[in-house]
């Protein structure tokens, strides 16, 4: 486990940008997560309420507002207008979470904001996308993966598909999307030094995720779920129970692999025939179950131990903390007590630190608004006026 209690300066990749985060949830606050991570500095703009609600006897433990600083605003009074725009004007990058035409209502969409300041990134996060008819529809993850084909695929045989919680549409889908078009965006803007504005969706997001699987089902390549060697037909590629009621992943797909597996399951191979005979998949299935129910888990990850057959232990996350390879690694970081990944990826030359702490709602707002420029007496004045809190 790695702890650094005084995380300094923010570093990394991304060390000279800069970031305006609007409050939401899910994607939105993922994608800012992950470019603080890379060391860009990431303003959030939290609702006054919030601010005002929050108990500060308690420690801020969201792992999604890590490393990031908070201002706290009333976006609906129409002073904030200035005070956003000044800000834009200081940042690179802009997140908005919101559904199309919530910030242009506000004040504060591409127009002015590019206006205010030509090289940003207008970084636009939603379900639906800002165009289509679906695109002031309210929804969730389910919602949207369901719609891109995603979910028609997940889940076992003969039952309904099993969405994998969120993390499909909110955060492959989406924050890992929009953090990446938020890159791409400022790579281009290395030679052109021009702004633009990023349409993220997660129904778009998600199909992309699943690209070698749904084109796979459209060109009829891929089953119906539950029916393919990746996804619980094939007894080489799937999650056993053990004796001790704990559980078994077994990923043997090559042929060295499957003989190494069946090897330490003491399976014979002329019993269980051709791996790749899919009619006797199920019998197979069976039989590999049957052999795991005999063994605790320690017991097998003592047998598979050094052998190439894509066999390990499905471990709580508790336990994969504190597992010797997630430990040398380092996957797993302390920030101010709190246990949880780290960022990722690792770079040789510009390395990342461990995050700070996360913030409370308004908990940086005199020290943002100073930084941008407001006297100490704008700064009361708009404290006073119901602007920030």
């Amino acid at each position: 486990m790695v702890s650094h209690p005084n995380p300094g300066r923010p570093a990394g990749p991304l060390a000279d940008l800069s970031v305006l985060e609007l409050a939401g949830q899910g994607p939105g606050p993922f994608a800012g997560m992950l470019l603080a991570d890379m060391g860009a500095t990431v303003v959030k703009v939290d609702r006054v309420e919030q601010a005002t609600a929050w108990n500060r006897d308690h420690v801020a433990t969201a792992p999604m507002d890590r490393g990031k600083r908070s201002v706290a605003m009333n976006l609906r009074h129409p002073d904030s207008v200035a005070v956003v725009l000044g800000l834009v004007e200081r940042s690179d990058v802009l997140i908005d979470p919101f559904r199309p035409g919530v910030v242009e209502r506000l004040g504060i969409g591409p127009e002015p904001c590019l206006a205010a300041n030509p090289a940003l990134i207008f970084a636009r996060m939603t379900g639906w996308g800002q165009e289509g008819p679906w695109a002031q529809r309210a929804g969730h993850d389910i919602n949207y993966i369901a719609l891109s084909g995603a979910l028609d695929l997940l889940g076992e045989a003969g039952r309904a598909p099993q969405a994998p919680i969120n993390v499909l549409g909110d955060f492959a889908g989406g924050g890992f999307l929009l953090a990446f078009g938020v890159i791409c965006a400022a790579y281009e803007a290395r030679t052109s030094g021009q702004g633009q504005v990023i349409d993220a969706a997660m129904v778009d997001g998600s199909a992309l995720v699943m690209a070698p699987f749904i084109s796979g089902s459209l060109r009829g390549s891929w089953g119906q779920r539950g029916t393919n060697f990746l996804d619980g037909a094939a007894h080489f590629y799937g999650v056993y129970r053990t004796a001790d009621a704990r559980y078994l992943s077994v990923g043997a797909i090559e042929p060295e692999f499957y003989a190494a597996l069946l090897d330490g399951l003491g399976l014979d191979p002329e019993e269980m025939g051709p791996q790749w005979d899919r009619d006797r998949w199920p019998s197979n299935k069976k039989a590999v179950a049957a052999a795991v129910a005999t063994r605790t888990l320690d017991e097998w990850s003592a047998t598979f131990e050094g052998a190439d057959a894509c066999v390990c232990p499905v471990l709580t996350p508790a336990e994969a903390a504190s597992h010797p390879h997630i430990g040398e690694r380092g996957t797993f970081v302390d920030v101010e007590g709190i246990i949880q990944p780290g960022p990722a990826p690792r770079f040789s030359r510009t390395t990342t630190s461990i995050p700070a702490g996360p913030c409370f709602p308004g908990q940086h707002t005199d020290q943002v608004l100073a930084d941008a420029g407001l006297t100490a007496v704008r700064i009361e004045d708009l404290r006073r006026e119901g602007v920030v809190a």
